[in-house]
């Protein structure tokens, strides 16, 4: 855990509140004394300004203890706090956020540990949803909008971790490297200001459930089933969890450690490790050699459980298909991609995707008070905003994140493809929508 600014202050501030006590007690004590012995005998009068400085530093000493222990967060068991977000509710928009620590995971992975620039509170997220952030990068003609999953739950809320992948360029194709991972691997340092929209998404668990939860991941995808853990090991620490987690060798593995130390304390917490090219060092730190896939899920747990999957598009869909093979009801699997994952035996979502668009609507963006004339070569909802200047949050742009989720004030949208993220009514997902009235009015 990491003390931010506004902790520090208060840790001085209680502890002035014990000091002063103390001071007012031994001050009292002291006076007692005094008068009892004589008010001309210098040996008292020593003893009284002796005991009362005794009594400052003892009780600031006491501040400090107390303090420090009220803030221990993950390592006090008697914190029972719902994970769902309660009484505060998060800020509206982007708000500004201070990267107070940056730490090297492993080779590819760092951690920016977030406060909020402004030293307000933070209300408490749900376990495995993500950030969005906005970055003005220079060489790009406007802002560049990401979203990245908490890879940590604190309690309480004092800071955000993000934990990110540099992106290369992928060999043998003629594409850029991840220009926002990159960027911020290289020039977002301590002390750097990054825009963040709340805590979103609906790839979350329930921690109040009894149901065995089996966590499995790849590569950075275990960002989100860090969250996951802590949040089940001590909000409801009776439910059997498995972390299961699949990564080249010791190089590339992070949180190794601090997985290991969290299922230490917690033995309903079950931790196997998949390495598919292990070193000679890495001998004593995986369970097994090759990759994660359904036949050793098969081997480690029962399938009366919840299935939580975040990773790579080939592994998730390897495990999806292979857990629906297996007689693991669909309501029992969750996922999350920011990549499309294409399944022929997969069911298709709720909401279809729809050619019954138009060639003509007025799109009026109500926020911005302008209304424009979209024909069928302008594309989506959201590539038409763009072309026109606004800039609605967005990530993925293919239906999978929610992030461009957009209220619609009047008219329908038709979907080029089905939708994945779950949509609240009366929103759609602009980025792969298109009109299907002849007037849509957007709450942008």
């Amino acid at each position: 855990m990491r003390a931010t600014a506004n902790n520090a202050n208060n840790i001085f501030l209680e502890s002035a509140k014990y000091a002063g006590a103390g001071f007012a007690i031994a001050t009292l004590v002291s006076g007692v004394m005094i008068g009892l012995l004589s008010p001309k005998e210098r040996a008292a009068n020593r003893w009284g300004v002796s005991a009362a400085l005794l009594g400052l530093v003892g009780g600031g000493a006491v501040g400090l203890i107390q303090k420090r222990q009220s803030q221990s967060g993950l390592d006090n068991e008697q914190i029972k706090i719902d994970p769902q977000p309660t009484g505060k509710e998060h800020w509206k928009g982007w708000r500004n956020f201070i990267v107070a620590h940056k730490v090297k995971e492993s080779e590819e992975i760092i951690s920016f540990y977030l406060e909020p620039q402004d030293r307000g509170e933070l209300s408490q997220f749900e376990p495995g949803q993500f950030l969005t952030l906005k970055l003005n990068i220079p060489g790009q003609e406007k802002p560049v909008i990401r979203t990245y999953s908490l890879s940590d739950y604190p309690i309480p809320v004092a800071y955000y971790r993000l934990s990110i992948k540099r992106e290369p360029a992928p060999s043998g194709l003629n594409v850029m490297a991840g220009i926002v991972s990159n960027y911020l691997h290289d020039h977002i340092g301590e002390g750097s200001v990054i825009a963040v929209r709340p805590p979103s998404g609906n790839f979350v668990i329930d921690v109040h459930k009894s149901l065995p939860a089996v966590l499995i991941s790849n590569g950075v995808g275990i960002t989100p089933m860090i969250s996951m853990a802590i949040a089940c090991c001590y909000l409801n620490p009776n439910r059997p969890i498995w972390f299961v987690h699949g990564t080249r060798n010791g190089l590339s593995h992070a949180f190794r450690d601090d997985i290991l130390a969290l299922a230490q304390k917690h033995p309903n917490m079950h931790v196997h490790f998949a390495y598919s090219r292990p070193r000679p060092e890495d001998n004593g730190f995986y369970h097994s050699e090759g990759y994660i896939d359904s036949q050793k899920i098969k081997q480690l747990v029962a399938k009366e459980a919840e299935f939580f999957l975040c990773g790579s598009p080939s592994f998730m869909e390897s495990l999806r298909s292979g857990l629906k093979m297996w007689g693991v009801p669909d309501n029992q699997v969750f996922y999350e991609s920011f990549e499309r994952v294409v399944s022929n035996s997969i069911e298709q979502p709720q909401i279809a995707a729809t050619d019954k668009g138009i060639a003509l609507s007025q799109i009026v963006f109500a926020e911005s008070s302008r209304e424009l004339t979209w024909t069928i070569d302008d594309g989506t909802l959201l590539e038409f905003a763009e072309a026109n200047n606004i800039y609605p949050p967005f990530s993925c742009r293919s239906g999978i994140c929610g992030t461009c989720m957009c209220k619609i004030l009047e008219g329908e949208v038709a979907y080029q493809q089905a939708p994945t993220a779950a949509i609240e009514p009366g929103s759609a997902l602009i980025c792969i929508s298109k009109p299907r009235t002849s007037k849509v009015i957007l709450a942008l």
